[in-house]
């Protein structure tokens, strides 16, 4: 897949099928539209997705901006095994945000990427202040030959398909639904950091891990997750808190390892199939938290 930064610098080499939006997640929904364009591909055409850099709501509403589910990396790698040509991956900014509908239509889609196919959501918005909504890029692309299609979301249980719903699936630890949704495990990775050395301590070495700053993570709990760590999986317990027992005030995500040892500073943890196991809590000693951690053990798969 090859990824475009700027439109601009862009010089087609053959007609576009196109879809355009955050894909935050890549969910089920997402991999619907990206299949329907991957199978009208022919030898005169190119599959792709237009996307951002990150969602643009942190430049419209910082304030209102939702953690996401996927890190750009992550969002990347799954559009990537979608099978799509093109991924021409914008920065949403003052220059995007100014452009009219219009325009965006005729000058970006149709004159620049040679856009031949359009497949969007039925709410889509665009182009300066969203003036634009489906019926007019319907009523512009297809006097212009382009094919326009606003897909219904799919639903499952009843319910719609979206990113938003699946964000609070992971907020209220529906961990299972919200895998369901996405088509692959829900996974929070983060960088081995150096913590307070409690764990060790304790007997109970944890890797402290550093997040993307806009990455959702689970609510604070500890949870029963699998970690991979360099092309290896282990049963891991993991805790997101303020570390109570010892008189914490700032949230850190830490995860043991179950059936390894070794320094991993620097090192990449991916945690994913989630399960909550309990809520924090405030031990009257150290002897007490290990004694629980001991517990908490015992529902790690073998």
């Amino acid at each position: 897949m090859r990824i475009v930064r700027s439109i601009e610098n862009y010089e087609a080499d053959a007609d576009l099928l196109l879809t355009i939006g955050v894909f935050d997640g890549v969910h089920i929904g997402h991999r619907e539209v990206l299949a329907k364009l991957v199978a009208r591909r022919d030898r005169s055409t190119r599959a792709g997705a237009l996307t951002f850099e990150a969602h643009p709501q942190r430049f419209l509403r910082p304030e209102a901006a939702p953690k996401c589910l996927t890190t750009l990396e992550e969002k990347i790698n799954l559009l990537a095994g979608c099978g799509l040509d093109l991924l021409f991956l914008l920065p949403f900014d003052e220059r995007i945000a100014s452009i009219t509908a219009p325009a965006f239509l005729s000058d970006v889609l149709l004159d620049r990427l040679r856009t031949k196919a359009l497949i969007v959501g039925p709410e889509w918005r665009f182009g300066k202040g969203a003036e634009g909504d489906v019926e007019l890029a319907r009523r512009v692309l297809s006097a212009r030959g382009c094919a326009f299609e606003a897909a219904p979301l799919i639903e499952r249980n009843g319910e719609k398909v979206s990113s938003s719903k699946i964000r609070s699936l992971v907020t209220d630890k529906q961990f299972e639904e919200a895998d369901v949704l996405l088509g692959s495990p829900f996974t929070v990775r983060g960088t081995v950091t150096t913590g307070d050395g409690r764990g060790h301590e304790l007997g109970f070495p944890t890797a402290n891990l550093r997040i993307a700053e806009d990455k959702l993570i689970p609510a604070p709990g500890v949870y029963v997750t699998r970690a991979k760590l360099a092309g290896q999986a282990y049963p891991s317990l993991t805790s997101i808190g303020d570390k109570p027992t010892f008189g914490g005030n700032d949230t850190v995500l830490e995860t043991y390892l179950a059936q390894f040892s070794g320094s991993i500073y620097g090192e990449q943890i991916a945690l994913s199939h989630w399960r909550f196991l309990r809520e924090q809590q405030r031990f009257s000693s150290a002897g007490d938290l290990v004694a629980q951690m001991q517990r908490d053990l015992t529902a790690l798969p073998s």
